[in-house]
């Protein structure tokens, strides 16, 4: 397995390399000039513009500049904004709150999920199954700003005019874990809704096959069917699709975290494209395609654990 995770590791320079090359293409050949909206309204002398275009090799070719970013990615130096500070002490407590905030999520998108998608499965063709059929569809139909605004109001406002209960922050991150179980839920909703049907699809699939009603027919518990084996045999899917969904979530976070006012990446990645503050921009995608390269490698090595029959050669 050892070799097997560092074969993978190297197979992800390619994707680092070619992502980060994609959207250091794309930040860095819109037009204007970002120099000269460091000044706003107000000109800025010739000879400071022409030392910071020089400072951040702004007059070298676009290929020659990807090379010293990806230079100093290799080397944890992911680069300095146009006033001068270094794109790591951004991520200085923003990448703590996005990634508290995407778990959240996760945890949520997972007990809630799979708890839906088993009693569907369980309870296929019934009214159960049909509300949560309807719940999941629900949850696609509503956009996440609609989502968060409304639970903003019912939950964080109206509910604590009414009843004098605080417990949903509308904003904001001083209240704990407490600040995160409203957007944690509105960046979710998405994929609960596919993860619920995905489980009740994996799990009505494994029903049916042959060894399920063998053990049935041996006269082994239901209880133990259902963990033992048609549960753990459609858990494969499922992993693979919420190891993948953790890079989403905190590559989705940039709405739920300013509506709901988090001081994480997401906000960090919305101020930074409106000040044309390039260098946080590449460098914050870096990183997500980072930890969604991470997040499939641990799931990949899930597989064996899950699944004894899978041998990594």
């Amino acid at each position: 397995m050892g070799r097997y995770a560092i074969r993978r590791l190297l197979q992800a320079i390619p994707v680092l390399v070619g992502t980060t090359f994609l959207i250091f293409v794309i930040v860095y050949a819109l037009p204007g000039d970002p120099i000269a909206a460091l000044g706003g309204d107000r000109r800025l002398d010739p000879a400071y513009v022409a030392v910071l275009r020089e400072q951040f090799h702004l007059n070298d070719p676009l290929l020659l500049r990807y090379w010293y970013y990806v230079r100093g990615v290799f080397s944890g130096d992911f680069g300095t904004t146009y006033r001068g500070v270094p794109v790591t002490q951004i991520f200085q407590g923003k990448f703590g709150v996005t990634f508290q905030l995407a778990m959240t999520a996760l945890i949520m998108e997972a007990v809630i999920g799979l708890g839906l998608g088993l009693l569907a499965a369980l309870r296929r063709g019934r009214w159960e199954d049909q509300a949560v059929l309807g719940f999941t569809l629900f949850l696609v139909s509503i956009p996440p700003l609609v989502m968060g605004f409304v639970l903003q109001l019912w939950l964080g406002v109206k509910l604590k005019l009414n009843t004098g209960l605080d417990i949903f922050p509308v904003a904001g991150n001083a209240e704990g874990l407490r600040s995160y179980l409203l957007p944690g839920f509105v960046l979710a909703c998405t994929s609960i809704a596919y993860l619920t049907r995905l489980t009740r699809t994996s799990l009505v699939e494994v029903l049916r096959a042959d060894y399920i009603r063998t053990a049935v027919a041996k006269g082994m518990s239901r209880r133990r069917v259902l963990g033992r084996h048609a549960l753990r045999n459609s858990l494969i899917p499922l992993i693979t699709y919420l190891g993948a969904d953790l890079g989403s979530l905190m590559g989705g976070a940039v709405i739920t975290e300013t509506i709901f006012n988090l001081p994480g990446i997401g906000q960090q990645l919305f101020n930074s494209v409106y000040l044309r503050e390039n260098t946080v921009v590449v460098g914050i995608v870096t990183v997500l395609v980072l930890v969604y390269i991470l997040a499939n490698l641990v799931v990949d090595m899930l597989y064996a654990v899950l699944d004894p029959r899978i041998r990594y050669e």
